[in-house]
């Protein structure tokens, strides 16, 4: 009877955050575009004529025909596309090598028009974006009932696979809840109850041992069992949703318990029911606020200390606030110390989370386990070198944050961590023993992210390394300029076949397709020069019976001779582009949503701010911490006017 009664109550709770979330989604995506009105037609559109309407006009490349848009309106539909052509303009990609190019003077007004009209935004009345209600992953929620209840079971392992969004699985658009999952749910509830507060003791076959002990015990009081199980609510309550909770609420949980006494059952039982109910709410299993704020305010308005608090500790420790972030919300006082804690944060254990739930899905790394090189060819590829491949990236990526160190170290580090297995895979040595210890790589053509093997192992084909692969890699995750998918009906570069030469020669026939051409151009060069890696990181000097090329050219101009001029010109010439691309990857991760055009102030404003605090790791977080978006909320007015 009481399962049937949980599982009404959770269906009518859940009904009712999916109803208020849609209807908030509904108003979020229904805003009104508008814009000061520019003279598009005579002034950026003969640019776009003269520059652009070659490739990507009849021809139509990458599916893109600029011709359709007439008008600032039809521009301001397509914003996600114009971020892509933003950053093909400013990092000079476009127009490719080899065809007529814009003046500075040009392309500043084709980035001005773009700016000020696509991505019109007031950065004086900064928009903090939409809210974003998520519910907890399963790395979230194995680690939360982990803290709230003190247990080591880990449910969540048997939950339907999160689905992942913009590079994460924890963005609020993608994490569904199906009937299967509120089931497991359901089943979690029970079995970490009984864990944490166990029927009856486990015994032994021992027999009784009898201590005597002295001490004074006070005079026995009479006590009022359900004011105790109303405090026991309270607390655990509190804990769970991460907030203080009212009467009200406390009183819809003390209802089960006053139920399950009339019906017969014991005061512990009733307490376990409504434990069970705090375990299966929303107000558990979700984050952030179920209805907008109410607050007739058109400007952006400041988040509860408490949903800064749980915005905190799931960004940095995928679990809920400590004791010590709760206090401090309570008092009120968490904005005042918040770099305090911020640090605090960052050196706690718990920190770990974000190695492994930010650091491994920026880089794709949780990709490794999937790649299979071929044991013919790479018969030294075996599981515990792929293990101590993992292993030295997330130890790279810890000793960066442990170390608060410069976050361009990401690019062009002058160490790594090995054990004796990677070591000799390396040709390091000197190295004995499986623990990974900290190497100096100078001297070495290695460095940085980019000669990792991990990263190598990844970006490759079974048989062989993949250039194409491992540019993309790099524009993706470290340039934040991914290629547009490539066109319909292209097949992959042949292994055997109508081309011939070496691997750089046959790409290099394979990117004389008109369709291919422009975006292998961006590609292939960047991993033309980490050819001297194959495709499980080993340091080579040929590939086959064929003399390595590694010398290459960056669409923006830049050349270099092989993988340590590559890193060199990414640190020295291209670390603006990087810093921007690690913020908004860290950024998205942070808010649990894919960013938006309003969102360019913040990621102006972070990647502004970090040169002057020597690009130290602590620093991007503390950006991250105090930008609009993570602190701010939208007034209702505000939600109310993107419904109109």
């Amino acid at each position: 009877m009481f399962r049937k009664r949980l599982m009404a109550q959770a269906a009518l709770l859940l009904a009712a955050v999916v109803a208020a979330h849609a209807g908030l989604f509904d108003f979020l995506k229904s805003k009104k575009q508008s814009g000061p009105s520019l003279d598009y037609p005579n002034q950026i559109q003969p640019l776009f004529a003269r520059y652009c309407y070659d490739c990507h006009g009849e021809k139509a490349k990458a599916d893109l025909d600029l011709r359709v848009f007439k008008t600032d309106a039809d521009a301001i539909k397509e914003r996600k596309l114009f971020e892509n052509i933003l950053k093909q303009v400013q990092t000079q990609e476009m127009p490719p090598k080899g065809k007529p190019k814009p003046t500075d003077a040009e392309r500043d007004k084709m980035i001005q028009w773009i700016e000020s009209v696509v991505f019109a935004c007031d950065c004086n009345n900064p928009d903090p974006g939409r809210v974003t209600l998520r519910r907890l992953n399963r790395v979230e929620y194995n680690n939360t009932v982990r803290d709230l209840l003190g247990v080591t079971l880990r449910p969540a392992d048997d939950f339907p696979s999160d689905d992942v969004g913009y590079g994460f699985d924890n963005i609020g658009d993608v994490l569904s809840l199906s009937p299967t999952l509120m089931e497991k749910y359901l089943m979690a509830a029970d079995r970490l109850l009984l864990e944490a507060w166990p029927l009856r003791t486990k015994g032994s076959n021992a027999p009784p041992t009898w201590f005597e002990q002295r001490h004074v015990l006070p005079a026995l009081t009479h006590t009022n069992p359900l004011a105790g199980a109303r405090l026991a609510i309270h607390g655990f309550a509190r804990r769970a949703f991460r907030r203080p909770v009212s009467i009200n609420e406390v009183e819809r949980f003390m209802q089960l318990v006053s139920k399950a006494q009339a019906e017969g059952d014991s005061l512990e039982h009733g307490l376990r029911l409504a434990f069970k109910a705090v375990l299966i709410s929303p107000h558990f299993l979700f984050r952030g606020q179920l209805l907008p704020p109410q607050t007739p305010s058109s400007r952006p308005v400041l988040i509860t200390e408490h949903e800064l608090a749980s915005r905190l500790s799931y960004f940095l420790w995928s679990t809920m606030p400590d004791d010590e972030l709760l206090s401090e919300a309570g008092r009120g006082t968490l904005r005042k110390n918040l770099e305090k804690q911020v640090r605090r944060m960052l050196q706690d254990p718990r920190a770990d989370a974000l190695v492994t739930n930010f650091g491994e899905q920026w880089l794709e790394l949780r990709r490794l386990t999937q790649i299979t090189p071929d044991p013919a060819t790479f018969p030294e590829f075996t599981d515990e070198l792929r293990t101590a491949m993992w292993m030295e990236t997330t130890a790279f990526f810890r000793a960066i944050l442990r170390e608060d160190r410069s976050v361009l170290e990401f690019l062009d580090a002058d160490y790594t961590f090995v054990n004796e297995t990677l070591a000799r895979h390396y040709g390091l040595k000197g190295i004995t023993g499986p623990e990974f210890r900290k190497v100096s790589l100078k001297g070495t053509p290695r460095g940085g992210l980019l000669t990792q093997a991990s990263i190598l192992t990844l970006t490759s084909n079974p048989t062989r390394t993949s250039p194409v692969k491992r540019g993309k890699w790099v524009l993706d995750n470290l340039l934040g300029a991914p290629p547009p998918p490539p066109p319909p009906n292209v097949p992959e570069l042949p292994e055997h076949g109508e081309l011939h030469g070496t691997l750089r020669q046959r790409l290099e026939q394979h990117r004389a397709d008109p369709l291919c051409s422009s975006c292998h151009a961006r590609m292939d060069p960047i991993g033309f020069g980490l050819e001297n890696f194959n495709a499980v990181g080993a340091w080579r000097t040929r590939d086959g019976k064929d003399a390595l090329d590694t010398t290459g050219q960056l669409t923006s101009g830049e050349a270099f001779k092989d993988s340590v001029e590559l890193r060199a010109i990414l640190r020295r010439k291209k670390k603006d582009d990087f810093l921007r691309c690690l913020s908004e990857k860290m950024l998205t991760y942070a808010l649990g949503r894919g960013l938006e055009y309003y969102d360019r102030c913040a990621v102006d404003k972070v990647t502004a701010n970090l040169p002057r605090r020597g690009h130290k790791f602590s620093a991007l977080v503390m950006e991250i911490v105090n930008s609009v978006p993570f602190q701010y909320r939208r007034g209702e007015a505000t939600i109310a006017s993107l419904a109109e």
